[in-house]
């Protein structure tokens, strides 16, 4: 087959997904490797909690620079190739990481974790828009993220399926991640190897990758788009640093759990994602209205931490409204970007929206961190996380406020058709993009 020829049959499509899929299980499990293993951290390394948030942080920092690079090179040479280089540096990321047990060593690792892991999420999603753009995306993105999710449940859980190990330290589960990576960067090269085949069915149509990079790309994308991004990172600057760095250690201290207890408590939160995802995927794909969607979601989110600051509600209530509000994310804003960027500009848009979510992420990983540092958060004074919890609740009020103005935006006379069901339209609606 010509390397330049389209190769979109249905079972091609399918088989994408699952190797996409595939990638983005390990790359959830290395990062939410640190979260089991942070009471552990703190007692056998003498890790304070700025520097256990720092491991999460550090993984988000070179995301502010590299990950536009990364969707800009995305669009320039493939997102096989792309996801195949940035496996590879993930997979040697985590193998530092478990090598030795000083803060430097470790912080290194989830560096250059980093560095590779964000731009294969770009890779994988970007990949996805193409090969699925003309039906099914939101529910193929939703499929994806719910194996993704499984890998972070499986992290989280990972106390108690793999007991063992986690009683002999902490580095013989952080081996286990290394071993998810590899498996990430096996399902990258079969990824490679179908795309070097042919190229994805909405690329093709578009006429290929753009000969150049083009930096201008990055400031003339619409209004919608920027609401989209605002919400992703404000989603992701709350749900990702308490539930996959302080959440297991905040359940250990604030509610007198065990760490086996903790941590499944926490998977709740993506265990009801995997199963919800697909079904609002498939919603939206049927009927749109996804700026409406979204205000629901927003709504949610704020109201699982008011759950745990004020009512006496099961920690696996508020780990539950968390997993469904973060569902939509991939089943609804991933794929409206779809609609509104061209096919030969999704790198560059997800990257751009993934670095910023990285500035998101490193901030509020630092700033949860020392919050509970200056309250003196542990397990003789579970008040101390009070001020953490507060931090993450108006961050999530925020999200609403951005909703609404998605909401308004798609009702207007401007908006991209993000309020209707795109069964098979294979281009972006018609305006700036």
């Amino acid at each position: 087959m010509n390397n330049n020829s389209p190769a979109g049959t249905s079972a091609t499509r399918w088989w994408i997904l699952a190797f996409l899929s595939v990638m983005l299980f390990g790359n959830y499990y290395v990062y939410d490797a640190i979260g089991p293993l942070a009471d552990t951290l703190q007692k056998s390394l003498n890790f304070s909690d700025t520097q256990i948030g720092a491991l999460n942080a550090i993984y988000s920092l070179p995301n502010i620079f590299m990950v536009l690079i990364g969707g800009l090179l995305v669009d320039r040479y493939g997102a096989g190739r792309v996801a195949l280089w940035t496996t590879g540096i993930c997979l040697l990321g985590a193998l530092l990481t478990a090598a030795r047990g000083d803060f430097f060593t470790m912080a290194s690792g989830r560096l250059l974790f980093g560095v590779g892991a964000e731009t294969m999420i770009v890779a994988t999603t970007a990949a996805l828009a193409m090969w699925f753009r003309s039906s099914h995306l939101a529910l193929a993105m939703a499929l994806n993220i719910s194996v993704a999710r499984g890998g972070s449940y499986m992290a989280d859980v990972s106390p108690v399926w793999a007991r063992s190990l986690y009683e002999q330290g902490w580095q013989e589960p952080l081996m286990l991640a290394a071993a998810m990576a590899a498996l990430s960067f096996v399902a990258a090269i079969l990824y490679w190897a179908r795309e070097h085949k042919g190229l994805p069915p909405a690329l093709a149509a578009d006429g290929g990758p753009p000969e150049r990079i083009v930096w201008r790309d990055v400031l003339r994308f619409d209004r919608s788009y920027w609401y989209i991004v605002a919400l992703c990172v404000l989603f992701y600057s709350v749900i990702f640093p308490f539930r996959s760095t302080f959440a297991i250690k905040y359940f250990q201290h604030a509610h007198d759990l065990p760490l086996e207890d903790a941590a499944t408590i926490n998977s709740y939160v993506f265990l009801a994602a995997v199963f919800v995802t697909p079904i609002f995927g498939a919603l939206v794909d049927r009927i749109g209205r996804r700026g409406l969607f979204m205000v629901f979601g927003s709504l949610l989110l704020p109201l699982s931490f008011v759950a745990l600051m004020a009512t006496d509600w099961g920690l696996w209530v508020t780990s539950v409204l968390l997993g469904i509000s973060f569902s939509l994310i991939p089943a609804v804003l991933w794929p409206a970007v779809a609609l509104i960027v061209p096919a030969a500009r999704l790198g560059t848009a997800y990257g751009l929206m993934t670095m910023i979510q990285a500035i998101g992420l490193t901030g509020a990983n630092l700033i949860a961190g020392k919050l509970n540092d200056i309250g003196g958060a542990g397990a003789d004074n579970p008040a101390g996380y009070l001020g953490m919890l507060m931090f993450f609740g108006l961050t999530a009020l925020l999200a609403f406020v951005f909703a609404v103005l998605l909401l308004r935006r798609e009702r207007g006379p401007n908006g991209h058709g993000l309020e209707t069901a795109r069964h098979t339209d294979a281009k972006p609606v018609p305006g700036p993009v």
